[in-house]
């Protein structure tokens, strides 16, 4: 019985899926994760089965979002593509990446597979170079169980500065602990310090420098040490993003859609 139609379990109290009918937010939150970590059935669960489909903006890629309340707030949940990575050139890659910088949700959920960590971890650490605002959730824990796989998961969190939960996402089980983190991680109330790589003197020079220039050529970038070190590894799509300007342009339309953002929820509570 899943979490969502089970009415003795706490989180059939709070939760609300709301599927397509998404209306009036105050919070969007990214899915994230691995192909087969069970992604889609933490959707599915949040959402209550339904879910608005289409491609995402001059792209092939489906996008997929729904909505869920709990505890009196509204939420949009963007189901990213399932990647490995999210620093090559595949558009799934792309889509996700851009996302989760330039979108940038109030939340990202890291889906990961309990008895695949150290593969799933990967894409986590990513995440974090992106933003502070991560929930990792360790997926199929049932089935970590019966393999006798045993997963620290307040090390775990620890380590890596961010929340970490335990959960079964097709029983429901872990699901409320999930939503209180969410819910802590998405308004500020849980203060994250995510585990970021450093490098050599000389290395971390090179990043500043290359900071100034990223702030300067799209004033309010919201990640400039991320694309600094993207532009070191050479990566080629945001090297031509930077040079044609589309780097900045970028940036201007997600500054307008929080402005437009930020005037809903203030008329939603004038309401």
């Amino acid at each position: 019985m899943s979490g969502h139609d089970c009415e003795s379990c706490p989180v059939a109290a709070e939760l609300a899926p709301m599927g397509m009918q998404v209306g009036a937010i105050d919070r969007v939150i990214a899915l994230a994760g691995n192909p087969n970590t069970g992604k889609s059935t933490l959707f599915n669960a949040l959402t209550g089965l339904h879910q608005h489909t289409g491609n995402w903006p001059g792209k092939t890629v489906t996008r997929a979002e729904g909505g869920f309340a709990w505890n009196d707030v509204r939420y949009k949940i963007v189901d990213l593509p399932g990647t490995y990575s999210l620093l090559s050139a595949s558009q799934d890659e792309e889509v996700a990446r851009d996302f989760i910088l330039f979108g940038q949700p109030h939340a990202v959920i890291v889906v990961t597979d309990a008895s695949a960590l150290e593969r799933n971890l990967n894409l986590a650490l990513q995440v974090l170079e992106i933003t502070d605002r991560v929930v990792v959730a360790v997926n199929l824990m049932d089935e970590a169980r019966r393999k006798g796989i045993d997963v620290d998961t307040r090390s775990l969190s620890r380590d890596l500065g961010v929340p970490v939960v335990p959960i079964v996402a097709r029983t429901g089980e872990g699901m409320p602990a999930l939503l209180s983190a969410v819910d802590g991680v998405s308004s500020g109330a849980i203060s994250t310090s995510p585990l970021r790589v450093t490098g050599t003197p000389e290395f971390e020079h090179a990043v500043r420098e290359l900071m100034t220039q990223v702030e300067a050529a799209a004033p309010g970038v919201p990640n400039s040490r991320w694309l600094a070190i993207r532009l070191l590894d050479g990566d080629a799509r945001v090297e031509q993003a930077l040079r044609t300007g589309e780097l900045a342009r970028m940036v201007s339309r997600q500054q307008q859609r929080d402005v437009r953002f930020s005037k809903q929820i203030a008329l939603q509570g004038a309401q």
